[in-house]
C-alpha cells in the first residue's frame, strides 16, 4: 500500500470514530457544528459540494461523504488542521482564496471557526446532513400579500397593487416618487412601447385636450387592438427565437421562407394567444393531437438555428451543435437559466449537472426538420395580378407568330409550328424553330426572341414551403452524454428528462417528448416560467427587469430588486391564462409605469440608477424602432403587415464583400416598410440595424445592449434613408408653410416629437434657417442649377430636428 493511501486510510478511520462519539466534548475551543459551521459551508461550499454536484468529486453534505474526501484525497485532517486540504483551499493569500470559486473569500471569523471545529475533532453529529441552499428563483411560487403600509401620495395614486409594492419600498428607504408625466410624454411614451410608431400631432392634441377621465385607459385599449402591437412585441420574440433570413456560417445561404415563421408570430401576438400555448405550438406543435398548419408552422422557432450547409462539412458535427443551440435557448427563453455551460461539464455554479443537459438534448434528439406547404391569400393574390398583367402581351407575341402559318410554308411546317407553339408555356427554348429562319430569317427571329424574353418573366404560382419540425418515428436516435463535449465520444446513455432541482416531469408516455417538456414548463409548481417570462414584459415597458439579468436566473445572475413584486405578477399572469395584452394593460395602466423620466424630477441620491422604481426610465430605441420613426414622421412609412423580408438600397462597399452577396433593392413603396422585415444576412447584416445594436441572431438575445457612439450620429445624419426621410419632411413643410417658418417649424416639432418647439428652441432654429437661407441663396447665384434656397433650408431644419436625441429617445 503506497503512503498517500495509508494516510488516507488512516485519516478517514479516525474521523469515522470521531464521527461515533458524537457530542464528545473538546474544551475551550469547542464549535457548535449545526450553529456555527453548517451554515458557513451551506453559504459557501455546498452549491458545488453536495449530493447531486461533487466538484473534484468531494461533497460536503455528510459526515460519510465528507470523510470520503475526494479527488485530492481527504479534506479534513483532525489531527492537524493547518494541514487539512481544505483549510489551505478557504484561507486568503493577498486578498484572494481558491475557494469559493468567483466569490470573495471567507472571512477571517468564519477561517477561524472551521479551524477550530476540525482542532476539536471535527464532530459532525449523527446523521446529520446539509442542504444546498435553495437558491430564491428555484422557491415555490406563492401568491405574497399586497403591502397596505405605505403613506398616501397624491402624486403616486395606487391603480392597482403594482403600486403599493413599489410605493412600500418608497417608504423604506425614503425616497420620494416623481411626479406624473405630462400627457404629451404619456402617449408618445404609450405608442413607441406597445406599436413602436410615433403618434401623429391629431392624436397627441385629441389626448391631451381629452378630460375624459377614461381617455388614458381607451388609448391603452385603442393601441393593444392595433395590428402594430403584434409587430412591436413580435420583434422582442424574433430576439429570444435568433430569427434571421439566413443559415450562417461562410456558405450562409438564403431562407427564402423564413419569413412565414416571423408572421405566425406576430399573427400570435395580435391574437393574443396565450403565453402558455404560444410557448408550446412553438416547441411542439407538430406533437399536438391532429395539429393546425398554423401549430406546424409555430415550431419554425427551433428552425432559426445556425446551419453549416458547406460541402464537405461533418453533418453530425453540425447537427448536434444545433441540438446544444436548441437546449440552450429553451433553457435561457423559459427558465432563465445558462444551460450551456454544462454541455461539457457540471455546471460550476448552478444545479445543472452535464447528465441532465444530455436529459434535455435527447427531447429534441428526434426532431426531424422538414417543410410544410403554404399558401397565403396575399400571395395569390399578387401572383394573379402578375398574372393579369403579363398575360396580353404573351398572347399578343403568340398571335403574331401564329400569322407565319400563312406565309407561304408547307402544311408539315404549319403543323411543327403550331404544336411547338403550343408547348410554349411550359418551355422557353425556341432552338427547335430555327429551320424556318430560313423562310422569314429577319422577323421570325426578333418575334421569337421577344417571346423568349417574355416567357423568362412569366409569373411563378406561389410554392412557400416553411421551415418546421416533424418527430422521428423510425430509425430513433439513443442520446448519450458527450465526453468532455466531444459529440463523437459517447458516455453515459440518458433518456429525456428535467432537472433534478425542478419539479417532476409529468408525462403522458413511457417516454417522454418535446410535448411533454413544453407543458411541463407550464406546469403549476414550475417557479421558473412565470417569473422569467413575467420579468422580460416588465423589461420592455421599463428598460429594465425587476431582475437586471433575463436570461440568468441562477446564482450569478442579478437577484430582484422587488422579490415580492415580481411573484405576485408571475401569478398574476397565470392567474389571467398568460394573456400578454392583460398583463401589459395592467403594467401600464400603473402609476409607477405613468411617472416622469426625468432624473431630476426629484432628488433622490440614495438610488442614482433608479433600481427602487422612484422614476420612469429613459432609454434611446431600438434599432429598427429609430428608422421607423423617421418614416413615421415623414409620412414614408408602408403599414403593409407581415409578409416577405425587404431589401432597402446597400452601398457598393457592403454588397462587394464576402460570397454571393446579392442585394437586389426593393421597389417603390415596398422599401419603406418596417425595419423588422428587412432582410437579415446573418454575415452581412444590414449596417444601420447594427451600428444601433441589434443582434447578430446567432444565438438567443434577452435583452439588447445600448451603446452610444459616434458613428450612430454620423448614420442619423448621413444615412441615405434618414437624409431621405428629413428631404420629404422639408419638402412637405415647403408646400404647405412657403412663407411661414415658424407654422413650419411647430408642425415639424408635433410630427417628431408630439410637441411644439419651446421660446429656447424656436429662437434657435429661426436663427439657423435665416443661416442656412442665406447660405441656400449664394449656392442658388454660384451654382447652374437653382432650387428653392427656403425648400434647401427647410431640409436641413428637418434634419436638425431629426437629429435630436429627444427624438430617438423614449422617456
Amino acid at each position: 500500500m503506497s503512503n498517500q493511501k495509508l494516510r488516507t486510510t488512516f485519516l478517514t478511520a479516525i474521523y469515522s470514530l470521531l464521527i461515533l462519539a458524537g457530542q464528545t466534548s473538546f474544551g475551550a475551543n469547542e464549535v457548535d457544528f449545526r450553529e456555527n459551521v453548517a451554515p458557513i459551508l451551506q453559504r459557501h461550499c455546498l452549491s458545488c459540494h453536495n449530493d447531486r454536484v461533487r466538484r473534484g468529486g468531494l461533497s460536503l453534505h455528510s459526515a460519510q461523504a465528507t470523510s470520503k474526501g475526494g479527488e485530492s484525497g481527504p479534506s479534513i485532517d483532525p489531527s492537524d488542521p493547518d494541514a487539512s486540504y481544505l483549510i489551505d483551499l478557504i484561507t486568503p493569500t493577498e486578498g484572494t482564496a481558491e475557494m469559493p470559486r468567483d466569490e470573495p473569500p471567507l472571512s477571517e471569523k468564519e477561517v477561524a471557526t472551521i479551524r477550530n471545529w476540525i482542532k476539536a475533532g471535527a464532530v459532525w453529529p449523527a446523521d446529520f446532513e446539509i442542504q444546498p441552499p435553495v437558491l430564491w428563483s428555484l422557491k415555490p411560487l406563492h401568491r405574497p400579500t399586497v403591502p397596505s403600509d405605505f403613506e398616501t401620495n397624491p402624486e403616486f395614486p395606487i391603480r392597482n397593487p403594482i403600486d403599493a409594492f413599489v410605493a412600500a419600498r418608497h417608504k423604506l428607504n425614503g425616497l420620494e416618487p416623481a411626479p406624473e408625466a405630462s400627457r404629451r410624454t404619456l402617449i408618445r411614451r404609450l405608442y413607441l412601447d406597445l406599436t413602436g410608431l410615433l403618434p401623429t400631432p391629431e392624436a397627441v392634441e385629441s389626448f391631451v385636450s381629452d378630460e375624459d377621465p377614461h381617455a388614458y385607459e381607451q388609448l391603452v385599449d385603442e393601441l393593444l387592438a392595433s395590428p402594430h402591437f403584434g409587430e412591436r412585441w413580435g420583434r422582442y420574440w424574433l430576439d429570444l427565437a435568433r430569427y434571421a433570413d439566413s443559415d450562417g456560417y461562410l456558405g450562409d445561404s438564403m431562407r427564402r421562407h423564413a419569413w412565414v415563421y416571423r408572421e405566425w408570430v406576430i399573427d400570435a401576438i395580435n391574437q393574443d394567444l396565450p403565453f402558455d400555448q404560444f410557448s408550446i405550438e412553438q416547441l411542439a406543435g407538430d406533437l399536438l393531437d391532429k395539429p393546425t398548419l398554423s401549430q406546424k408552422i409555430a415550431t419554425g422557432f427551433h428552425r432559426n438555428t445556425l446551419s453549416n450547409t458547406e460541402a464537405g462539412v461533418d453533418l453530425e458535427l453540425y447537427r448536434t451543435k444545433e441540438i446544444v443551440d436548441r437546449v440552450n435557448t429553451t433553457g435561457m427563453v423559459w427558465l432563465g437559466f445558462t444551460f450551456g455551460c454544462a454541455e461539457c461539464h457540471d455546471h460550476k455554479h448552478d444545479p445543472i449537472s452535464q447528465k441532465e443537459f444530455y436529459q434535455i438534448y435527447a427531447f429534441f434528439n428526434n426532431a426531424n426538420e422538414t417543410t410544410a406547404k403554404v399558401k397565403k391569400p396575399w400571395e395569390n393574390a399578387e401572383y394573379e395580378q402578375a398574372r393579369t398583367k403579363w398575360e396580353p402581351q404573351y398572347q399578343q407575341l403568340l398571335s403574331e407568330l401564329k400569322a407565319y402559318e400563312n406565309t407561304g410554308l408547307t402544311k408539315k411546317q404549319q403543323t411543327e409550328i403550331t404544336e411547338i407553339l403550343n408547348k410554349y408555356k411550359k418551355t422557353t427554348d425556341l432552338k427547335r424553330l430555327s429551320p424556318f429562319y430560313q423562310t422569314k430569317k429577319a422577323g421570325w427571329k426578333e418575334l421569337s426572341a421577344k417571346l423568349a424574353k417574355q416567357l423568362q418573366t412569366k409569373p411563378s404560382p406561389p410554392a412557400t414551403r416553411a421551415p418546421i419540425f416533424t418527430e422521428r418515428t423510425k430509425d430513433r436516435r439513443d442520446t448519450f452524454v458527450h465526453v468532455r463535449g466531444i459529440y463523437n465520444r459517447p458516455g453515459e446513455k440518458v433518456s429525456p428528462d428535467t432537472p433534478f432541482v425542478l419539479p417532476d416531469l409529468s408525462s403522458r408516455n413511457q417516454t417522454p417528448d418535446r410535448l411533454d417538456l413544453a407543458q411541463w414548463l407550464f406546469q403549476n409548481n414550475n417557479p421558473l416560467t412565470p417569473r422569467v417570462s413575467v420579468n422580460r414584459i416588465w423589461q420592455h415597458l421599463f428598460g429594465q427587469g425587476l431582475v437586471s439579468t433575463p436570461n440568468d436566473f441562477g446564482t450569478k445572475g442579478a437577484v430582484p430588486t422587488h422579490p415580492q413584486l415580481l411573484d405576485w405578477l408571475a401569478t398574476e399572469y397565470k392567474s389571467r391564462g398568460w394573456s400578454r395584452k392583460a398583463m401589459i394593460r395592467l403594467l401600464v395602466m400603473s402609476s409607477t409605469y405613468r411617472m416622469s423620466s426625468a432624473s431630476n424630477a426629484r432628488s433622490n441620491p440614495q438610488d442614482i440608477n433608479n433600481q427602487l422604481l422612484w422614476r420612469q426610465n429613459s432609454y434611446r430605441l431600438e434599432a429598427e424602432i429609430v428608422r421607423d420613426i423617421h418614416l413615421t414622421a415623414s409620412g414614408l412609412l408602408d403599414r403593409t403587415i407581415g409578409r416577405r423580408g425587404i431589401r432597402p438600397p446597400l452601398p457598393a462597399f457592403v454588397t462587394d464583400v464576402g460570397r454571393s452577396v446579392k442585394w437586389p433593392a426593393s421597389q417603390g413603396s415596398e422599401r419603406y416598410r418596417r425595419g423588422m422585415y428587412i432582410v437579415f444576412k446573418r454575415t452581412v447584416p444590414y449596417p444601420m440595424l447594427m451600428t444601433f445594436d441589434a443582434p447578430d441572431a446567432t444565438v438567443s438575445c434577452s435583452r439588447r445592449e445600448r451603446s452610444n457612439t459616434p458613428l450612430q450620429a454620423l448614420t442619423l445624419l448621413n444615412g441615405p434613408m434618414f437624409f431621405e426621410s428629413a428631404q420629404v419632411l422639408g419638402k412637405e413643410m415647403h408646400e404647405h408653410y412657403p412663407d411661414d417658418f415658424p407654422s413650419a417649424m411647430n408642425e415639424m416639432f408635433m410630427r417628431c416629437l408630439g410637441r411644439p418647439a419651446n421660446e429656447r428652441e424656436q429662437n434657435a432654429l429661426s436663427a439657423a434657417y435665416s443661416d442656412l437661407l442665406q447660405v441656400a441663396s449664394q449656392n442658388n447665384i454660384d451654382s447652374a442649377e437653382k432650387t428653392s434656397p427656403q425648400l434647401t433650408a427647410l431640409i436641413q431644419v428637418a434634419r436638425i430636428i431629426m437629429n435630436l436625441d429627444e427624438f430617438i429617445t423614449r422617456d
